[in-house]
């Protein structure tokens, strides 16, 4: 009974921590048009990093309860299934997802450089705050060149409501509350079944947090708009890279286990330089998609037999 508890726990706790990061992306994206932000922006930048509030608002519980490994692992964990998960899936429902030649040009080199900035930052078991205000600079660096790229000075700006800064607060609220819920749950439930949260939050955490972003991108590439997928992704995995892990850590020692060095850090890298190669075509197909599943399914068996129920 106690495990069914932790459970329930868990997953009311994970759906209100995306009920109400979909509340909050909302209510910032009506906020940023009313600014006369582009709606190709508002995608790669407050849309990438709503869908990524769930992880930062997790990871920062997550270091307040002493389980600071839980962050390296919902980090990576997220990047792993957004590429592999959510573009797969995209790629299988849309059977084709088209690319801009833009995020070829600017965003794609940034991912890669995301990825390899954080191996290099982790390879040591130790992450300081100094690297942590690093790659906030480089978080900054994306935003601006981001909206440099693009202005949208000719469309017509929407006009936000109180209502929709009343929506902002509440979501923020209840992210809160549903993300130190989410960690206390991954606890329990890592006591009881003897696992380590790490592996949780790479698994488990890692696709519940996710689900925006597949909602998200199969959406907009059903829609027609596979810029707005491909890009959704691309930003979520650069504030997870650079916020997800910068920001707890100002909150807290973060722990960095031997399987995150040894297996999923190698495996998140070489599967964003896979994204790449896969994107120098401006296009995935669906075979590449069915690929992309099929190495997720491998990624998440390892993790099982590490766990030891493989």
């Amino acid at each position: 009974m106690e495990i069914l508890t932790y459970l329930g726990m868990f997953v009311a706790s994970i759906a209100v921590l995306l009920k109400a990061s979909d509340w909050f992306v909302d209510a910032a994206e009506r906020i940023g048009l009313s600014w006369g932000i582009s709606p190709f922006i508002i995608g790669v930048t407050i849309v990438a990093f709503g869908t990524s509030l769930p992880e930062l608002a997790s990871s920062i519980s997550a270091v307040a309860a002493n389980e600071s490994a839980i962050v390296a692992g919902n980090v990576i964990g997220s990047n792993i299934a957004n590429i592999l998960l959510v573009l797969g899936l995209t790629a299988v429902f849309a059977k084709k997802v088209s690319i801009s030649g833009n995020i070829m040009e600017v965003d794609m080199p940034l991912l890669l450089g995301s990825s390899f900035f954080l191996w290099f930052a982790l390879y040591d078991a130790n992450f300081t705050l100094f690297e942590a205000a690093i790659f906030l600079v480089a978080l900054i660096f994306f935003l601006i060149s981001s909206f440099s790229a693009e202005k949208d000075e000719d469309s017509q700006r929407h006009k936000a409501s109180p209502r929709d800064y009343i929506i902002l607060l509440i979501g923020g609220i209840l992210v809160k509350f549903g993300a130190d819920y989410t960690i206390e749950a991954i606890q329990k439930l890592s006591q009881i079944a003897g696992i380590d949260p790490d592996l949780i939050a790479v698994t488990a955490v890692a696709i519940a947090t996710s689900l925006p972003e597949i909602i998200v991108s199969i959406g907009a590439a059903r829609k027609g708009k596979p810029d707005i997928a491909v890009g959704n992704v691309l930003g979520s995995n650069l504030f997870n890279t650079y916020a997800v892990m910068a920001i707890p850590s100002f909150f807290g020692t973060l722990e960095i286990t031997p399987t995150i060095l040894g297996y999923m850090l190698p495996f998140m890298v070489a599967m964003t330089v896979l994204f790449a190669i896969i994107c120098i075509t401006n296009r995935i197909s669906r075979w590449e998609g069915t690929m992309l599943l099929l190495f997720y399914v491998l990624f998440m068996y390892k993790s099982l037999e590490i766990a030891g129920f493989a």
